[in-house]
C-alpha cells in the first residue's frame, strides 16, 4: 500500500523531470532556431555566389593571373 509520503516522493520525482524537460525542450529549439537561421543565410549567400558565377562577375580575368607553375 503507497503511503502519503511515498505519493508525495514520487509527485516531487515528476514535477522535477518535467522541469529538466522543459529546460532540455527549450534548449533545443534554441540550437534547432540557430540552425535554421544558418542555413537561411548560407542558401542567400550561395544562391548570390550563383548569380555571381552566371553573370561571370566572379571569373577572374586572365589577363591578371600569373601563369601557372608548369610554364
Amino acid at each position: 500500500m503507497t503511503t502519503e509520503r511515498d505519493v508525495s516522493d514520487r509527485l516531487n520525482a515528476l514535477e522535477t523531470r518535467i522541469a529538466f524537460q522543459d529546460q532540455t525542450v527549450e534548449e533545443l529549439n534554441n540550437t534547432i532556431t540557430e540552425q535554421w537561421r544558418l542555413i537561411d543565410s548560407l542558401a542567400r549567400r550561395l544562391t548570390t555566389l550563383e548569380e555571381q558565377v552566371r553573370a561571370g562577375s566572379i571569373i577572374a580575368d586572365p589577363r591578371t593571373e600569373p601563369p601557372p607553375p608548369h610554364y
